[in-house]
Order: structure tokens, then C-alpha cells, then sequence
């Protein structure tokens, strides 16, 4: 599932021997930043998704205070691991590293981590059979980069003379890119990604996301988190910052790292004293955060192939064993936008996995529920401090990702994948990026 085709070169600095592109030290006065500045004072970190996590990990080497305070019951964000349900370890969330030129590619190296490419072939679902090449390539139009103008997915389709029968492969593309195909630009998904450094394959780990991330950051900073934790006010209307949850307990700093996903900034879950300027909150309101949902199908036999793309009911299907080692057979059902809010909408995950196994029927010839196990249905949309799948760039967006990620008063800092402005948004190491910004522009802050 190669969810990068727009690419771009530029180049990598190395800080601490972790891989950091260039571009995240444009705000920077030297390179050597963390090198030669301290903080005396306390870093309060609202999440403890990745970017939360690795903004603390950060700032624990360089020996200032810090605390994670983490709305849910776990940490993680919206890496996720399922066990128990099949032979090998299951990502509920985020599970391909797409391309190895990251921060994690280097530290995935650098620990001896197994990752596995994932170039498992792909079937496509069109015009009720499954073929192995569409007649018309609808990707190379999506990499096009000349003039593409600031319309939807599906209306740019439509202008390039696909017909009806194209829709639910346009809807594999835009689910790829975190939304439907109505909702996400395809101008602003190009222009977004010129400085994507990554590259363009994709790997699978040999446990889970959620396992690397939990060994390789989280253990170091776990015993800071404060779990069930909810932020309802910031105020940092005075130098102290007092930060306040849902029951009533203050929390005081002289930074805050804001690492809550944009769906959480964009329902006005926090309170923020002063109020938030309308710049940024229409900032917020314009980057846009999709529903998605993850169900793993068990079967008997492998019935299926690596990828199926163009479902009605789900666009995409992919083989979870791929970078294992199986002896389950686990197919994933990757629904994002409107199939996944048609989905979540059925009620219960009974009807929802029926539903799936009616389309996989219909494309295998009744092999699906001939042999079909066990399902877990993991709806993204319905987590109520995630509330959907990964940021995604909407008509009209403009410089929104810039202006949601400027920091306020040198003591609110925003974090996130929504927040990276280097193409790596809808990433893990996106967000990773994006917490090592923030304790960058901390320290840049209070030099000056």
C-alpha cells in the first residue's frame, strides 16, 4: 500500500545521530540548538500520542522537567497493538513506515528493529471484477504536478475524463491521503508534499508500530504520564502557565506543548485563556481529520489476494500477515471517509463485518464467509480523544497547516502529524518530527 507517490529531495542533517530534515530548523539560528541550550523551568505536554511522547524523550536528555498529561487510558495516540486475536501481533493504528529516510528509519537501524517492505501485489475491484491493471492509469494522473487545480479528488478525476466506474479506485487514493474523495484537494495534497524525503516504499514491522515506539521512546518517559487525565484549560494569560482537567486538579509550567490531535483543536475541547486568536482557530477549522476504521477478518484459508482495491463497502483490503510469520490468515479492511462513516453508522460490529464479507463474497465467489472466523472492529472515529484517522488537506486550505503549528507567546507550542509542514503529515515520524520542532523552538525561545 504505497500511500506516497508525490516525492521530493532535499537534504537530511544529523543531530544526536537521529536523521532530522533540514527544513525543520528553517526557525532555527543554528543547527546545534539542543547542544548548547537548557531550561531551568517545566514543559507540560498535553497527549501522550507519538509527538507527545517524543517531545518528552527529547527533553529527558536534555534534563528538564516535564510532564505527559494523557486524556485516555493508555498511551500510544493513535498507535495501537491487538493481541490475542491472531498468532502474530495486530496494529490496531498507524502500521506502515512509509520509507526508511526518517527519524525512525534511523533509529529503527540503529536499535536493529526488523522491519519487512511491503510489495505484496494489489487485484482491482472494477466493473464487478478483479483485475490485475486498470484500463486507464488513474495514479500517474495524481502525480501529475502541473496545474492542478484546488479541487476535490473525485471533481479532478471527473476532469481528466474518468467515468463513474473509476469512483471507488479514486476512493482507495483519497482514503490513502485521509479522506474521502469528495473532501481532500488534490492541489493541496501535491503542493503539501514537495519536501517529502521519505521515499516511496513501504515497510511493515515484525511486532507492531505501537511495540517500537513503546521500546524505543516510551519506556524512557512512561513514568511522566499521568493517564485519564483530561485537559479542559490552559490559561497562560500570566507568566506561569495553569493548566486544568476535567476534575478540577491545576497543573503549572512555563511551556506548554499542545500534542492533541486537530479534531481535538478543532471541537474547542480546551479552553484557552486568552482566547485563541480567529486566525488559529480557522486554521484548526480548515485542516481536516476524517473518519477511519481498521477491521481485521480471520479465515480459514488465504482466499484473497495482497491488495484489493475498489470496494463500495471498502476501497481498500490488504493482507495483515505480510512482515510476519503466520500461520493465521488476517485480512485488513482499511475504510476510510465516507465508507467508514457508512460503516460506523450500521451500529454494531456484527453488522459491520457482515457487510465486509458480502463485498468479499461478491468478489470471491462466497469464499469469505465459507471461511471466515472471527472479526475486531477498531473504529478510529468513535475513540473520544482521537476522533478519526489522520489529518488530511481540504479545498481552500492555504497556509492553514503553518499558521496552526505557529507557537503563542513563547509559551503555547503546537505538536502533531497535523502540524508538520514537511510533507510527512498523516506520519508517524511526522509527528515525531514535530516534537523534537517544538523542544527546538522552546529552547530557540528562551535564548532570545
Amino acid at each position: 500500500m504505497d500511500r506516497r507517490n508525490f516525492l521530493k529531495q532535499t537534504t537530511l542533517v544529523s543531530i544526536g545521530g537521529l536523521l532530522i530534515p533540514s527544513t525543520l530548523f528553517s526557525a532555527c539560528r543554528k543547527e546545534t540548538l539542543l547542544e548548547d541550550l537548557k531550561y531551568d523551568g517545566k514543559v507540560l505536554i498535553i497527549g501522550a500520542g507519538v509527538a507527545g511522547l517524543y517531545a518528552a524523550y527529547i527533553l529527558k536528555s536534555k534534563g528538564i522537567d516535564f510532564q505527559i498529561l494523557e486524556a485516555g487510558t493508555n498511551y500510544g495516540g493513535r498507535v495501537g497493538k491487538l493481541e490475542n486475536f491472531a498468532n502474530f501481533p495486530i496494529d490496531t493504528g498507524a502500521q506502515w513506515l512509509h520509507g526508511k529516510n526518517n527519524v525512525l528509519g534511523d533509529l529503527i537501524k540503529k536499535s536493529g528493529t526488523t522491519i519487512t517492505l511491503d510489495d505484496s501485489d494489489e487485484k482491482f475491484w472494477f466493473n464487478n471484477e478483479l483485475i490485475d491493471t486498470l484500463p486507464k492509469d488513474l495514479i500517474k494522473v495524481f502525480e501529475n504536478e502541473k496545474d492542478i487545480p484546488d479541487v476535490s479528488f473525485k471533481d479532478y478525476a471527473i476532469q481528466q475524463g474518468f467515468g463513474d466506474e473509476y469512483n471507488n479506485i479514486v476512493e482507495n487514493i483519497a482514503g490513502d491521503s485521509g479522506a474521502d474523495a469528495s473532501s481532500i484537494s488534490a492541489y493541496w495534497k501535491v503542493q503539501e508534499e514537495e519536501n517529502w524525503i521519505s521515499g516511496s516504499e513501504d515497510f511493515k514491522f515484525q511486532e507492531t508500530y505501537f511495540d517500537f515506539i513503546d521500546k524505543q521512546i516510551a519506556s524512557q518517559v512512561k513514568d511522566k504520564i499521568s493517564l485519564s487525565t483530561i485537559v479542559s484549560k490552559i490559561d497562560y494569560s500570566k507568566d506561569v502557565i495553569v493548566v486544568t482537567d476535567n476534575n478540577n486538579n491545576t497543573y503549572t509550567a512555563g511551556k506548554v506543548i499542545v500534542a492533541v490531535p486537530i479534531s481535538i483543536l478543532k471541537s474547542n475541547d480546551i479552553q484557552f485563556t486568552p482566547a485563541l486568536s480567529s486566525e488559529k482557530t480557522t486554521a484548526f477549522s480548515k485542516i481536516g481529520m476524517g473518519a477511519g476504521m481498521k477491521v481485521f477478518l480471520k479465515f480459514t484459508d488465504k482466499f484473497y489476494d495482497g491488495n484489493i482495491i475498489g470496494g463500495a463497502i471498502c476501497a481498500a483490503y490488504a493482507d495483515d500477515s505480510i512482515g510476519k510469520s503466520p500461520t493465521d490468515n488476517v485480512l485488513l479492511a482499511f475504510i476510510m471517509g465516507e465508507q467508514a462513516e457508512y460503516l460506523s453508522s450500521l451500529g454494531s460490529d456484527l453488522a459491520i463485518t457482515n457487510a465486509l464479507l458480502q463485498e468479499l463474497d461478491t468478489m470471491y465467489a462466497g469464499q469469505a464467509t465459507a471461511s471466515f472466523v472471527s472479526s475486531s472492529v477498531h473504529d478510529w472515529s468513535k475513540n473520544p480523544f482521537v476522533r478519526g484517522a489522520y489529518s488530511y488537506s481540504t479545498v481552500g486550505m492555504g497556509d492553514a497547516r503553518t499558521v496552526a503549528a505557529q507557537s503563542i507567546d513563547k509559551k503555547i507550542y503546537f505538536a502533531g502529524e497535523a502540524m508538520n509542514l514537511n510533507g510527512h503529515h498523516q506520519t508517524v515520524f511526522g509527528a515525531v518530527e514535530t516534537g523534537y520542532r517544538e523542544v527546538s523552538n522552546i529552547l530557540k525561545d528562551i535564548q532570545e
